[in-house]
């Protein structure tokens, strides 16, 4: 079983939510810093949002933020999101394989699945798993686990492609093989990254994907 997160994974997207985390935040007279990016780059939405509440003594509800950065994100999944070199390629012979796909991801759902049929990239997944409505963080052992439950596959049997350190030390944890995926939005942690995974690649279009046979890799 082949999972695959979606925002800096299958699409460049990590890009967007900088440009809207610096815009919000430049509307209050407050600075992109790396303490502020620490907070939110490996939660979720609505966790997010209650960090931004409290880390910056905002006086707008959770609510509010998150439909302020629905708004700065417009319309930008349904149309100028591209996929990431390789990944149609890849998709295509792991599914030429007879490989299960799902996705999992920490992106809200509307986004997820205006990307993913704006990309034709859909058919190639027979699930697709929501962090947020799990309840759970991507960082969390339980989350994989369900996850593989739900998918009737043993953790083990599960690899994970994820360009964050958390999402990998989580699913590690729950025992399925893991492959980081680097993106720029990542670049601070590739030292911890490339410790924590079983393999770490530039991306899908990598030479030594082409060695990867499924499965277990």
């Amino acid at each position: 079983m082949l999972l695959f997160d979606m925002d800096g994974t299958l699409i460049d997207s990590n890009g967007i939510w900088k440009d809207v985390d610096t815009e919000f935040l430049a509307r209050r007279g407050l600075p992109y810093t790396q303490a502020y990016y620490e907070g939110v780059a490996h939660t979720i939405f609505p966790l997010a949002a209650k960090f931004t509440k409290e880390f910056c003594h905002l006086p707008e509800s959770e609510e509010e933020i998150m439909a302020e950065w629905m708004e700065l994100a417009g319309d930008l999944y349904a149309g100028s999101v591209p996929e990431k070199p390789g990944v149609r390629a890849f998709l295509e012979r792991m599914r030429a394989r007879g490989e299960r796909m799902a996705v999992v991801t920490s992106a809200v759902p509307v986004h997820c699945r205006s990307a993913l049929t704006h990309l034709g990239l859909l058919p190639y997944f027979e699930r697709i798993f929501f962090a947020q409505e799990l309840g759970m963080e991507k960082k969390t052992p339980e989350l994989w686990k369900k996850v593989a439950a739900e998918l009737n596959a043993a953790p083990e049997a599960c690899t994970l492609f994820d360009d964050s350190v958390e999402a990998i030390r989580g699913a590690k944890a729950a025992g399925m093989h893991t492959v980081g995926v680097a993106d720029p939005y990542f670049a601070s942690c590739a030292g911890e990254m490339a410790q924590t995974c079983e393999k770490f690649v530039s991306g899908f279009d990598a030479p030594e994907m082409a060695a990867f046979q499924g499965g277990k890799g």
